[in-house]
C-alpha cells in the first residue's frame, strides 16, 4: 500500500505536433495533491526538466494556453512526504524512465541513472530496484544477493523531518562510525532475520532522534512488542521494525 503512481502523457488539440522532440518548447505540468511539493521543489518535475534540457526538448513550466500540446505528470502520492522513504526519488526515477519512452529520447538505463544522480543521490537505486549496496554518494549501485524474504513493520510519523535539518544535527551530535557493510551483506545472504537485526544501523539515527525525541520511545515500543531490530529509514522520521 505504500507506493506512488506516476502517469505521464502528452495532451493537446488534434492536429498539433504531439511529439515534443519535434518542438523547441513543450509545456510541462505537474498534477498532484496540494500537500505535494510543486515546481522545482518536486524531484519528479525537476527530473523532467533536466531530461528535456539534455534531450533538446526544453520543457517549460506553466499552465497557460490550455490548447497547447503539453506534457502532464499525474502523480498519485501514497508514500508520505519527507518521511525518509525515498518517495520523491522514486517519483523522479519513474519520471525519467516514463518520459524517456514518451518523448522518444533513446537514453540507455545507464545514461538515465547518471542523469538521476544529478537530481538526487537515491534516484539511481530507485531505477535499479532489488537489494543493492550504494557507495560514493550512494549513486554507485552494486546489486546484492538477498535470500529473504524479510518482514518489516513500517511506522511513519505525522511530523516531517527535513533532510537538511537532520544533516545539520548530525554535524552537531555525531561522528562517522565507519560501519562496515560486510555484516549486513552476510546477513542478507544467510536469510536469517536475527542475523540481520544484529547489524542494523543508520548513522543519521542519533541526529533524527535529537530533533524528534519521541522517536526513541517509539523504537523502544517496537522492540518491546517483539521486533528483532528497529532502524531509522533514511533521514527519518519513519521507523522500520524487522519482524521474525
Amino acid at each position: 500500500s505504500i507506493h506512488d503512481e506516476l502517469r505521464v502523457a502528452l495532451v493537446g488539440q488534434p492536429g498539433r505536433r504531439h511529439h515534443p522532440a519535434g518542438r523547441r518548447r513543450m509545456r510541462l505540468e505537474l498534477w498532484a495533491d496540494a500537500a505535494v511539493p510543486q515546481g522545482r521543489e518536486n524531484l519528479a518535475f525537476r527530473a523532467a526538466l533536466r531530461l528535456g534540457e539534455l534531450s533538446g526538448i526544453s520543457p517549460v513550466a506553466g499552465q497557460n494556453d490550455r490548447d497547447a500540446v503539453r506534457t502532464i505528470l499525474d502523480l498519485d502520492k501514497r508514500i508520505p512526504v519527507a518521511a525518509g522513504l525515498a518517495g520523491g526519488s522514486a517519483d523522479a526515477a519513474a519520471a525519467l524512465i516514463g518520459l524517456n519512452r514518451l518523448w522518444g529520447c533513446g537514453l540507455t538505463l545507464a545514461q538515465l541513472r547518471a542523469l538521476g544522480a544529478e537530481v538526487g543521490s537515491d534516484v539511481p537505486f530507485c531505477m535499479t530496484g532489488g537489494t543493492a549496496l550504494g557507495t560514493g554518494r550512494g549513486t554507485d549501485i552494486t546489486p546484492v544477493l538477498s535470500r529473504g524474504p524479510f518482514h518489516w513493520v513500517v511506522w511513519p510519523d505525522s511530523e516531517r523531518l527535513s533532510t537538511q535539518d537532520v544533516y545539520r544535527a548530525w554535524d552537531q551530535h555525531c561522528e562517522p562510525a565507519g560501519t562496515d557493510p560486510e555484516g549486513v551483506l552476510y546477513a542478507l545472504h544467510s536469510s536469517d532475520p536475527r542475523q540481520l537485526a544484529a547489524v542494523l544501523s543508520n548513522e543519521l539515527e542519533p541526529a533524527a532522534f535529537a530533533l524528534g525525541p519521541h522517536l526513541a520511545e517509539r523504537k523502544r515500543r517496537l522492540l518491546n512488542a517483539g521486533a528483532l531490530g528497529v532502524v531509522l529509514a533514511g533521514s527519518g522520521p519513519t521507523l522500520l521494525a524487522l519482524a521474525a
